[in-house]
């Protein structure tokens, strides 16, 4: 039991209420770099997983826990280069959308007695937060399904510091056209997961969301989003930092660097200049040339610009009406 515990190596993968078990599975630190998710999509399907009582895990698992930070996120904002150019030996360790965390938003969605999710969500983070070498943080990017209980999340771990990343609202809009369908339909399905977690805080009635375009509901679920992170800022501003994704693909060295310093991390900079992630698209692996987001979005804006500068006034008058930043306060200084 302690060997697998003690070795991070063996990726917490699952949790089963079922049973009260967590499934492991291995995943060298190799394969987290160069995986966009650390999901079986991405993996491979773990035909046998290793199956562990959640109160034996508990009962292995170390006195003294390593560092634990957050990186939470609104889509389509560079999040998974930000979270693999923090993984540094020695530093730190990233987990890049683990599923568990996945499991523990659709459990709660569930009905999960919510004095049992938090003492599962206590375990969770235990089993995540285990970094390959002695003094390294751990800095977890959930999928942004979790965004819900970032909250929670943090006050499970008091000292823990997390960095809110976002795309301004054109630019997410801009993403989600490009991206086609299948992204349309992402954005109707993450709005109604949003709708079941009470997440959704705006003036509309069940049925204006069947009247409204796709990118409007695209639009919708940023607002909620925007919104979230900002009660987020509000409540703990002196360990959660905001950085938006125009500012991180511009200069991603010194976003890194800024991020690093946020977490309390010691920041290398040559390191990170040298650091593989900052020259690969994170989602296929080739090779990311300067500018190819910002190139990417002028073709969206000229193929979409008329629908989304409707879509974006719109959006701007709901934001008015609810009192949502478009712009989040407590900007990570990059300069």
């Amino acid at each position: 039991m302690s060997a697998v515990i003690d070795d991070a190596a063996w990726l917490a993968h699952r949790y089963d209420p079922d049973h009260d078990a967590f499934h492991f599975r291995r995943v060298a630190r190799t394969v987290r770099a160069a995986t966009p998710f650390l999901t079986d999509q991405h993996l491979g399907d773990e035909a046998s997983p290793l199956v562990l009582r959640r109160s034996d895990c508990a009962a292995a698992a170390p006195d003294q826990r390593a560092p634990v930070h957050f990186l939470f996120h609104s889509a389509y904002c560079a999040s998974t280069m930000l979270a693999h150019a923090l993984d540094q030996p020695g530093v730190a360790t990233t987990l890049s959308e683990p599923v568990l965390l996945n499991d523990m938003i659709g459990w709660r969605r569930r009905g999960a007695d919510p004095r049992m999710h938090g003492r599962v969500m206590d375990d969770a983070l235990a089993m995540l937060g285990r970094g390959f070498a002695d003094g390294e943080a751990v800095v977890v990017k959930p999928s942004n399904i979790f965004n819900p209980l970032a909250r929670g999340a943090l006050t499970l771990r008091p000292q823990a510091r997390a960095i809110l990343l976002y795309a301004p609202l054109r630019a997410f809009l801009l993403s989600v056209a490009r991206k086609g369908l299948w992204c349309r339909l992402w954005c109707r399905e993450l709005l109604e997961n949003y709708l079941a977690d009470g997440f959704v805080r705006l003036a509309f009635e069940p049925r204006d969301y069947f009247r409204q375009s796709d990118l409007q509901v695209a639009a919708v679920g940023w607002l909620a989003q925007q919104q979230a992170f900002a009660a987020l800022l509000g409540w703990a501003p002196e360990r959660i930092a905001s950085l938006d994704s125009e500012t991180l693909t511009r200069d991603p060295a010194a976003a890194v660097a800024a991020a690093m310093n946020h977490l309390r991390l010691a920041c290398d900079r040559a390191a990170i200049a040298g650091h593989p992630a900052l020259a690969r698209n994170s989602k296929s692996g080739a090779a990311f040339a300067p500018g190819e987001r910002q190139r990417d979005l002028a073709a969206a804006e000229t193929a979409y610009g008329e629908e989304i500068s409707q879509v974006v006034g719109w959006a701007e008058a709901v934001a008015a009406q609810a009192g949502i930043p478009l712009t989040l306060p407590k900007a990570l200084p990059t300069g």
